[in-house]
């Protein structure tokens, strides 16, 4: 019975212990733990998955060639692709459209991709107003 309060009151007291430690650690060594947000911006790491973007190449055309393997990959199947054909019998992604609210920003779609078109940019601000705007359509994407 003692032996199980004494158990609790050390418990306490090391908790205690690390609260007391990150009040002293902000406070007077002067080290915030939190940042003001809109003010001071996260910094997010080499591999951090944020916003999606579609690339081009050197002469200014979309690198996709809507071989379908992104949308094919993708878990959560929140990508949908409709091809074309251009004159010279290349296929193309006359529609790409992302639904970044059911997206679990995985990446694989990024790896699947065989021409190196996708990218997931270290872009953290995602939120929107209206469902909509969590569509992003071929041209945002590659705007963005």
């Amino acid at each position: 019975m003692i032996g199980s309060i004494i158990k609790r009151i050390w418990a306490l007291l090391c908790g205690l212990r690390e609260t007391l430690w990150y009040f002293l650690k902000t406070t007077i060594l002067g080290k915030p733990i939190t940042l003001m947000y809109p003010e001071e911006k996260w910094t997010p790491y080499p591999r951090f998955r944020g916003l999606h973007k579609l690339l081009r190449d050197d002469n200014g055309k979309e690198k996709c060639v809507a071989c379908c393997l992104c949308a094919a990959v993708c878990p959560a199947q929140c990508i949908t692709i409709e091809t074309a054909e251009n004159e010279n019998h290349e296929k193309y992604a006359s529609s790409y459209q992302i639904d970044i609210s059911r997206c679990i920003f995985c990446g694989y779609w990024v790896e699947a991709c065989p021409v190196g078109a996708l990218l997931m940019t270290g872009e953290y601000e995602l939120a929107e107003y209206t469902r909509e705007g969590m569509l992003y359509n071929k041209e945002r994407l590659l705007r963005e």
